[in-house]
């Protein structure tokens, strides 16, 4: 006996209930001329995931039931193919929705599971939407019976043993699990410890694509019974991923393509080229548009979003002020020569001079400060929206999550935009990663797009004479760790001190964070890359006098 299963890692818009699926109806033709027996959506691939709020429109549900009836009446033809179809499920006579899993044979909808587990922690609110299943499904393909789970169903032990204990001999696992660094081997462990459970193979079919702040990364793969890897799937891009499995006296044996995983920093671009292709292509924009300083946050969200989108689709705007250095100048425009993108120079010394004429008599027998620093950004922040309203780009903000820990950044100003790209990467992860994007070339570009002069040199917002960050900030490297252990890890301060990090680093760092959560709860959203992010991950009041 030999049964061909397919999971279908696709990119699908959330609400875009035809589109999806039409985009389902067409991979389940194709994986049916390839000879698949089985194929798998990822979790809520019929309306994308998450819909949040949208799963609380009662016509929101009527329109999700409708499409399911659209792909199981038009792929009925389709004989020797079940498809599992992962959508929203009203429960009868309760007003509630489930998370539920369909399983399609012949047109029809021959049974639904409901997904038992139900995150409620970091980016998830489940419970907020859904009720929880408590009965296993098992259903028969070519004589091998499956069971199925749904995402969070596979990080707990009691779904995949229910499972095993109906009869399944094999699970299949549907999922949308958002990225982050670490999180495609992390999700196989997980998944080996439930193989090494119920001595069954498992297949892990997954979303991939940008979804707000959310991306995920496809790496959909399958296990062999004893937790080892039979097969993995690309990351970062749609495919459809062929698992085939025949009977042997130990059970059933696996055997499929395995892309090997990828460094950190691969995975961290692709994740953010994809997450700003599908932010600025699933919104309708026509292109992006940026502010070049010639730092390297600048530098690095223009290489992403050129690898992104394209050189002619994005624009660039040098906007010096009276401190701008020359190098800065230097080479912000050798980067654009490098990468082909269109570039404008706009000098804000005139409106400068303007704010401060008109704000002269106010500001009388006060010395300048951070107050006319700011004003340069907001001169900036204000022109960049005015072209962004006139040519319809969406601007795609440069700040990095040292930045906005800290509060290092301006309101109406550089975080004034649509799309923070870099606003979860840490000031070093920014460094480490324009080195590799130098050191590859992962989308065949055919150069190194970033001057080394703009890696290697001390960073600076340039909004006063000779001014670099460190005069503000502590060294990056000390400032990062402490962001990372206390914001992205949850470590107490009395731990960090303990960790041989200076008290008065700590004090302040950590200070910074709780007084600036005003500004992060105004900036724009972007990609979430790590553990924990500023935003839904994060969740502090604003008005607090808690002190650790």
């Amino acid at each position: 006996m030999t049964l061909s299963l397919c999971t279908a890692q696709l990119n699908f818009v959330v609400g875009d209930l035809s589109g999806n699926a039409q985009k389902i109806i067409a991979a389940a033709h194709e994986a049916h001329a390839a000879g698949a027996h089985l194929l798998l959506t990822p979790e809520l691939a019929i309306c994308g995931y998450a819909a949040e709020d949208l799963f609380l429109r009662p016509a929101f549900q009527t329109a999700c039931d409708e499409a399911v009836q659209t792909v199981a009446r038009d792929t009925a033809h389709l004989q020797g193919l079940v498809i599992v179809l992962g959508h929203p499920q009203a429960v009868a006579g309760a007003g509630l929705v489930c998370n539920a899993a369909s399983v399609l044979r012949h047109g029809q909808i021959e049974q639904t599971y409901a997904k038992q587990s139900l995150p409620n922690y970091g980016v998830f609110d489940e419970q907020r939407y859904f009720s929880p299943g408590s009965q296993p499904c098992v259903f028969e393909v070519q004589g091998v019976r499956v069971g199925l789970l749904v995402c969070e169903d596979a990080w707990h032990p009691g779904p995949a043993r229910a499972a095993a204990a109906a009869g399944a001999q094999v699970l299949a696992v549907i999922n949308a699990s958002p990225f982050h660094g670490g999180k495609p081997a992390e999700r196989e462990q997980v998944l080996y410890a439930r193989a090494q459970e119920t001595g069954l193979p498992m297949v892990y079919a997954h979303l991939v694509g940008g979804q707000d702040e959310l991306v995920f990364d496809g790496h959909s793969f399958a296990l062999h019974a004893d937790g080892s890897v039979a097969g993995r799937a690309i990351g970062f891009q749609e495919t459809l991923f062929f698992i085939q499995a025949r009977s042997t006296p130990a059970g059933l044996h696996f055997a499929a393509d395995t892309i090997p995983h990828a460094s950190p920093e691969a995975d961290l671009w692709h994740a953010l080229v994809l997450a700003v292709r599908d932010y600025v292509g699933k919104n309708g924009f026509p292109g992006a548009l940026l502010g070049l300083s010639g730092g390297i946050d600048s530098a690095l969200v223009l290489a992403i979003a050129v690898d992104a989108l394209g050189a002619d689709k994005v624009r660039t705007v040098m906007m010096p002020s009276p401190y701008t250095a020359d190098i800065s100048w230097l080479d912000a425009r050798d980067m654009v020569a490098r990468l082909g993108v269109h570039y404008d120079e706009i000098a804000i010394a005139p409106q400068f001079d303007s704010f401060r004429q008109a704000l002269a008599r106010v500001f009388a027998g006060r010395p300048e400060d951070t107050t006319e620093e700011n004003i340069q950004a907001r001169i900036r922040g204000t022109l960049l929206m005015a072209m962004s309203n006139k040519l319809g780009a969406i601007v795609l903000t440069t700040g990095n999550k040292s930045e906005m820990a800290t509060g290092y950044c301006t309101l109406y100003g550089d975080m004034a935009g649509g799309f923070a790209v870099i606003k979860d990467l840490v000031k070093t992860t920014v460094y480490d990663l324009a080195r590799w994007r130098n050191a590859h070339d992962p989308y065949g570009t055919g150069f190194n797009p970033i001057p080394e002069r703009i890696i290697t040199r001390p960073p600076s917002a340039e909004l006063r004479p000779d001014q670099t960050d460190q005069d503000s900030l502590p060294p990056y490297e000390v400032l990062d760790a402490i962001v990372v252990r206390y914001m992205e890890n949850d470590e107490p301060i009395a731990a960090i001190i303990q960790a041989g990090f200076e008290p008065a680093d700590v004090e302040r760092v950590t200070r910074l964070i709780k007084l600036n959560e005003y500004k992060r709860r105004q900036a724009p959203p972007g990609p979430r890359l790590t553990r924990r992010s500023f935003g839904k991950d994060w969740r502090y009041p604003i008005t607090s006098r808690f002190r650790a």
